[in-house]
């Protein structure tokens, strides 16, 4: 049986979650489902406002990583910050694994 980019996006997925010990990698997949546009910056004052500790640093290379390592986030580099949003073809995938962690 042939795997499916799908198969292989939910197995990065439910693998990075499962390194996740504090929330805070799930807690930025779910902003990423409810919302459309994220910069770095958006991002760490969302977390903040949910009571987590995080360094600016730390949400960037968190965010960065979503991007490159597991291919679910699709960058605008054409302003001054980078803009950040969930592809929309990963939607139901991200959604599905968030409900069964």
């Amino acid at each position: 049986m042939l795997e499916t980019i799908e198969d292989r996006v939910r197995a990065r997925l439910i693998k990075y979650l499962g390194r996740d010990d504090t929330g805070i990698r799930k807690e930025v997949l779910k902003l990423f489902l409810l919302g459309s546009f994220f910069t770095t910056n958006d991002v760490f004052e969302e977390l903040q406002k949910r009571g987590y500790s995080v360094s600016y640093r730390g949400v960037s290379a968190m965010v960065g990583l979503m991007n490159t390592r597991l291919g679910i986030l699709s960058i605008n580099v054409t302003g001054d910050h980078n803009v950040y949003s969930l592809k929309t073809e990963y939607r139901d995938i991200v959604d599905s694994v968030l409900q069964n962690y």
